[in-house]
């Protein structure tokens, strides 16, 4: 078994740069359990980094000091308390000013028990709650609100003011782990939870966290739940390679999707909402066409690629996760081989490889420049991402797949080579 196809020498592959790691430190009689970083997480607005570092504590780091600091190995030291101040919109209390840094500061968090889901979520004023009955709200949160929120091992999700490092919010429904978070990216903090519980649970955290709706239809646990672009879809993944899809208007299941051998443990929409990727521990990762339900790309990580019967088990090449690049045009993925993986969606075999030991998660930067990974006993490496300047008529199709579905562009009037590229059959 190889990890690469016979085709392909590994060779020749591009080896990503490295550029430096957050590291944690380790405590006397520290045991590995407990240790790991599960999640990672960029702001939308490229602000600050957050990630688990075991032992119930968050990290909030801002991410341009984080850049500056990698050359000189002091990333994630404190900050110079004595630095200016100014007035914040942010209402961490119901609508007082609350005094902060005048630079983004660092702030070590702890959650109360074991982080297994990170999510950031930033407010757009003119989205007003889904409930309309109550005019009073606790929070009224400004267009320079962000939010971090926690999902923990005891069912518990906390939110708090990323700028603050102040708890707002303790939503408690779930009865079992919030393995994953995530925010709508329309700025209406819309949040998703993702439980072992077998549910999705819906938050208007505008409507001070009140619950909107239970997901059920998941019969194990839940393990990753995604937006779309424009938040009108929402794809979850869990055990017994479940790929379900959401109309997030109606809260009604549109559709499951089949191709997995195992279970599927990590999902995220293309930038324009054209392309869904899945990684699963049957060790591919899935490009699919979520419009129509069909596959478009495997990205295998084992050769020759297993059986089904193989694939479903313990086959020591498990995909622990996968992101998409800001472009449009490259993916992320890590697995237990060792290897994190960057991929082009016009191409089956990596772009560059660069190893790492007990990795679980990954996620880019808001511009796409790094890739971030998360391991077992912590800490999380950074690598530059292998970049190209991408065709017009890439950023063409990006533009007129964010507004159109798949069933429009076949319904077009246009030759059958461009009907296929805009639809990505070409790739």
């Amino acid at each position: 078994m190889a990890s690469f196809p016979d085709s392909v020498n590994e060779n020749d592959i591009g080896k990503a740069k490295f550029i430096g790691e957050l590291l944690v430190p380790v405590a006397p009689f520290d045991q590995k359990s407990g240790r790991e970083a599960w999640t990672v997480a960029f702001a939308p607005n490229g602000s600050y980094f957050a990630w688990s570092q075991g032992h119930r504590i968050v990290r909030l780091i801002p991410w341009t000091k984080c850049l500056k600091n990698f050359s000189m190995g002091h990333c994630g030291e404190d900050t110079n308390a004595s630095s200016p101040r100014r007035l914040s919109r942010q209402n961490s209390d119901g609508g007082q000013v609350i005094p902060v840094s005048g630079e983004p500061c660092e702030h070590t968090i702890d959650c109360g028990d074991i982080v297994w889901g990170l999510a950031f979520g930033s407010s757009v004023p003119e989205k007003q709650s889904r409930c309309v009955n109550i005019e009073w709200h606790r929070f009224k949160f400004g267009q320079d609100q962000l939010l971090l929120a926690t999902g923990l091992n005891n069912g518990r999700i906390k939110i708090w003011d990323v700028y603050t490092g102040k708890l707002l919010l303790n939503l408690m429904d779930h009865t079992d782990v919030v393995r994953d978070l995530t925010f709508a990216p329309d700025g209406s903090l819309m949040l998703v939870s993702a439980s072992r519980d077998k549910t999705l649970r819906v938050w208007d955290l505008k409507d001070d966290g009140n619950m909107v709706k239970v997901l059920r239809g998941h019969q194990n646990w839940v393990y990753c739940s995604a937006f779309s672009p424009d938040s009108s879809i929402l794809c979850s993944v869990g055990a017994g390679k479940a790929v379900f899809l959401w109309n997030m208007d109606k809260y009604s299941l549109i559709q499951k999707l089949e191709g997995h051998h195992n279970d599927v443990v990590s999902c995220e929409f293309s930038p324009d909402g054209a392309l869904l990727a899945t990684a699963s521990y049957d060790t591919r990762v899935i490009i699919w066409d979520h419009h129509k339900a069909t596959i478009l790309l495997e990205l295998g990580h084992l050769f020759p690629p297993p059986s089904p019967i193989f694939a479903g088990g313990a086959n020591d090449r498990w995909v622990r996760g996968v992101t998409f690049c800001p472009d449009g045009r490259h993916i992320a993925s890590i697995t237990d081989d060792r290897l994190v993986r960057f991929w082009s969606i016009e191409e089956k075999a990596p772009q560059a490889i660069a190893p790492l030991p007990n990795g679980l998660c990954c996620a880019f930067s808001t511009d796409g420049s790094v890739l971030s990974a998360g391991t077992r006993d912590g800490s999380v490496h950074f690598w530059e991402c292998p970049r190209s300047i991408a065709s017009l008529q890439h950023m063409c199709r990006m533009a007129l797949r964010r507004v159109i579905t798949t069933q429009q562009v076949e319904a077009l009037a246009i030759p059958t080579p461009l009907r296929d590229y805009l639809t990505y059959k070409v790739i």
